[in-house]
């Protein structure tokens, strides 16, 4: 597949921040939140950083808060305490106005791919650009440049209805990306797809965290996707096709850390090879179950 770069930024603008300031500033960071939900504790004192280019992979079961972290960050709920950080922006204080400015840098990617079911391929990517009254010639530009992206440019005509489950995924991915997001996160992307599947939404995931420098969360409860997304990283060939390699048996990426909640809980922050040699028995659990 040849790779064509969706967020290529022109060099010549003053406005452009240098990448060792913009390096310096944490895309997103949580400092002692908590949350409560009448007497369940969903977050208790969570602390964690994410930094430019960096993917968090969050895991833990059901109820464990995972998905209360995207809300968090997305500003769709407040804390009770603590602070929350993007792109060195405190939130949790801010109105929803200033809270629409802040989510213009994040993208972000549903379970289901939650596309218009009325609306076509085209249309579910252009939706953002639509609603700002973008020049249709710049919308049709930009929707072309995201389906290449994840592969879909012959996509482009049709329904959701015409799309598999890791299709309607991949244009979920494409619409997330439009207006060129320097944070993406992930809710549970792979759900229930069959494995090859699952691997090409890990390998988008890849593709923007080390060829775009995008921050992102990856949320998920298979361990197979963490393993993949831990030693897999993207580089460009001579020819300017994306080629996926291997990093090594024990060599674990360093853009690349592993986080696991429980009952509100962090209870494990780190790489990959570490989480499977802890031996907190919740953890070995959980990785057992995930890889039957």
């Amino acid at each position: 597949m040849t790779f064509d770069n969706p967020f290529r930024i022109d060099t010549d603008t003053d406005e452009m921040p240098s990448a060792s300031s913009r390096s310096r500033v944490p895309a997103i960071k949580f400092v002692d939140v908590e949350l409560a939900f009448d007497d369940q504790v969903v977050l208790n004192k969570v602390n964690f950083t994410v930094h430019r280019g960096e993917m968090r992979i969050v895991l833990g079961g059901s109820g464990s808060g995972k998905s209360t972290i995207i809300n968090l960050i997305l500003g769709l709920i407040k804390p009770d305490a603590g602070l929350i950080f993007v792109n060195g922006t405190e939130i949790t204080a801010l109105d929803d106005m200033e809270l629409m400015r802040i989510r213009k840098s994040i993208g972000m990617v549903f379970q289901e791919g939650a596309l218009f079911d009325s609306l076509s391929v085209y249309d579910n990517v252009a939706y953002r650009l639509h609603e700002e009254s973008i020049a249709e010639d710049e919308v049709e530009h930009e929707v072309v440049r995201m389906l290449q992206f994840v592969g879909l440019e012959d996509a482009i005509d049709k329904m959701p209805i015409e799309l598999s489950g890791g299709m309607r995924r991949r244009v979920g991915i494409a619409r997330a990306l439009v207006g060129n997001p320097d944070i993406v996160l992930f809710d549970e992307p792979t759900a229930g797809l069959d494995p090859p599947t699952a691997r090409t939404i890990c390998e988008l995931a890849i593709k923007l965290r080390d060829l775009e420098d995008v921050s992102s969360i990856f949320v998920t409860h298979e361990m197979n996707n963490v393993e993949y997304i831990s030693s897999q990283y993207a580089v460009i060939d001579p020819k300017a096709e994306v080629l996926f390699q291997q990093a090594g048996r024990h060599f674990c990426l360093m853009n690349t850390d592993v986080m696991m909640l429980r009952n509100g809980d962090i209870i494990f922050q780190g790489k990959e090879d570490e989480l499977r040699q802890s031996a907190n028995a919740y953890i070995r659990r959980f990785i057992k179950a995930s890889e039957v």
